[in-house]
């Protein structure tokens, strides 16, 4: 957990049980959106099943060398460090096998390239069939500022599918290169891997029915949550960090207060309840 004492929406701690293990606190933002506090890895077997998991976990080490920065707050203008830690082998492991036993569909999982054959290979370890990488170019993407080899221009999305039967979609023929600004104009900017809410919002259309339940075990500012309001899906996410936790809260709820026209929106919620 992080040092912060900031408090979430309803301003609720995290308690801890008397066999040390701790008690998850849940928001429920309306019929069929909540999310979780805590480590995925503990609050993930408890969930049951979802029809497919949407998530941007850490990346690789190299993305937190010193000098490594993400996109420029449109805020601030001030490129942001990464305020977590890097992926690890163990995490990798233990995510892909708790969301492939979970999903009914499909799993979709941000990565630099790098970590691509790692996703690929711990996927297939648990069962999942890996499908193939889809990309998402970055236009906007942060130049190379010292200018010795070309910048990152795109960011990866292992895809695999966790269901019975054939996998299926709605994009047909269409080919998994997603094109969208990290800079827009929507854009919060406090987290420092934001992704943008069109982007997330294609993806969710593409690869799930009105209805189903999206799952994401690194929330973040909640932009996957987001999405799946604008799209009439279901949504649970789980957030570690309670900064990031409280603003994807934060984030959702306005998003459940300006829905899309064409979109029916979700009831509210009839209570606050506790994992």
């Amino acid at each position: 957990m992080p040092d912060s004492d900031a408090t979430g929406c309803n301003g609720v701690g995290v308690d801890e049980d008397l066999d040390g293990r701790m008690s998850f606190r849940e928001e429920i933002l309306a019929d069929g959106v909540r999310l979780i506090l805590g480590d995925c890895r503990e609050v993930l077997p408890s969930l049951g099943r979802v029809d497919h998991v949407i998530t941007d976990p850490p990346y690789e080490k190299e993305a937190h060398k010193t000098g490594r920065r993400t996109q420029a707050s449109v805020k601030t203008g001030i490129n942001v460090d990464l305020d977590f830690a890097a992926i690890t082998e163990e995490l990798r492991s233990d995510v892909a096998r708790l969301t492939v036993s979970m999903s009914d569909g499909w799993n979709i999982y941000f990565c630099q390239a790098e970590a691509v054959t790692p996703w690929r290979d711990a996927i297939e370890a648990v069962g999942g069939k890996y499908k193939r990488t889809m990309v998402w170019i970055k236009p906007d993407s942060t130049p190379q500022l010292n200018g010795q080899m070309p910048a990152p221009g795109y960011e990866s999305l292992p895809l695999a599918w966790c269901g019975a039967g054939h996998s299926r979609w709605n994009g047909g023929g269409k080919r998994g290169v997603f094109t969208h600004l990290t800079n827009q104009p929507d854009r919060d900017g406090t987290h420092p891997t934001e992704k943008p809410i069109p982007l997330m919002v294609e993806l969710v259309r593409l690869f799930s029915q009105p209805d189903e339940l999206i799952c994401d075990p690194f929330t973040g500012s909640g932009t996957t949550g987001i999405a799946c309001v604008k799209s009439g899906r279901r949504f649970v996410g789980i957030e570690l960090d309670q900064r990031y936790f409280d603003l994807a809260c934060r984030r959702i709820s306005r998003a459940l207060d300006a829905p899309d026209m064409f979109i029916e929106p979700p009831k509210p919620a009839k209570q606050q309840a506790m994992l």
